[in-house]
């Protein structure tokens, strides 16, 4: 790799780290983003320097990263981070402008996620033997992914002490460490209290596993793939035919609030969605819904109620 090349992205990912504290998996798609530019430049453009591309070099980059076939999602993505990258060389001095301001991001098509019914949580739930030793904690995953809206990464990292149940809300640590109260419904708590009393105590657990929530039968945390394999194969005894992972519960948590009224914005902090308009996509879900509040609420409508 071009040495300067590699300083210029070094003290790019230091910066991340040390003035943005950002998560290392953020930290890591940026890395994959920077070297795919840098890659790039080393290929097609004689290996040139970073900090001396024009928008004219940017531009074709993102042309070549559409004609390896990467998605209009991956390629947004990608943009962002190469125009974070120069934002940074420009703050540091290094560039007199960011040849990256101008660029357009490609035009997403929207995608909206798959939405599980109430009725079909609750045939999920239903298919659950609570006469084996995992049920009861299986129960407890599902009512709580779906309850609380979380993340799976934040399933897994729950702890014992960041559950208040007189409050009635959990502590969670999203991306980017950061963290939101969020609340959680009575019968979340209720299978959380059964998990714990008839399945969790009569695990051996060692002393950097004994505030992690939920854990397998050795006493151990539980990892994304187990999640992942439990709705799967739920799922499957259910026969519920979507597609459906863990964050199918977090995508029908937020449209069922959404269908029920709640405001967009405490969606938003019940999500920990650092944009609204990542939040605006459950406003897609239903055009009924959104027909009929609009009908019922706005003024122009109500003398016809």
């Amino acid at each position: 790799m071009n040495p300067i090349n590699e300083n210029l992205a070094q003290e790019f990912y230091e910066y991340l780290t040390l003035e943005r504290s950002m998560s290392q998996n953020s930290i890591d798609a940026y890395r994959d983003d920077i070297n795919k530019l840098i890659f790039y430049t080393e290929s097609y453009l004689g290996d040139r320097n970073l900090d001396t591309l024009t928008i004219n070099d940017l531009s074709q980059f993102l042309e070549w990263i559409a004609e390896i076939g990467l998605s209009a999602r991956t390629q947004a993505r990608i943009l962002s981070g190469v125009k974070h990258f120069y934002l940074f060389l420009f703050a540091e001095g290094r560039v007199a402008e960011s040849p990256a301001y101008l660029l357009s991001t490609p035009k997403l098509d929207m995608k909206l996620p798959t939405v599980l019914t109430v009725e079909e949580i609750d045939k999920i739930e239903s298919a659950i033997d609570l006469s084996q030793f995992e049920g009861e904690r299986n129960r407890a995953i599902i009512e709580t992914l779906y309850s609380c809206g979380l993340r799976v990464s934040e399933l897994i990292n729950l702890k014992i002490s960041d559950i208040h149940p007189d409050e009635g809300f959990l502590k969670i640590t999203g991306k980017g460490d950061k963290t939101r109260l969020v609340p959680i419904s009575a019968s979340a708590l209720k299978y959380i209290g059964f998990y714990i009393e008839q399945m969790r105590c009569h695990l051996a657990i060692n002393n950097a596993n004994k505030d992690f929530l939920f854990l397998n039968r050795r006493g151990g945390q539980l990892t994304r793939v187990m999640i992942f394999t439990i709705v799967k194969k739920l799922c499957e005894k259910a026969e519920i035919h979507k597609n459906v992972s863990p964050h199918t519960f977090r995508h029908s948590f937020a449209t069922h609030l959404v269908e029920g009224g709640a405001d967009l914005r405490a969606v938003q902090e019940m999500l920990g969605h650092e944009s609204i308009q990542t939040t605006e996509i459950y406003t897609h879900l239903d055009n009924n819904f959104l027909r009929d509040a609009i009908m019922t609420y706005h003024p122009r409508n109500m003398g016809n109620c």
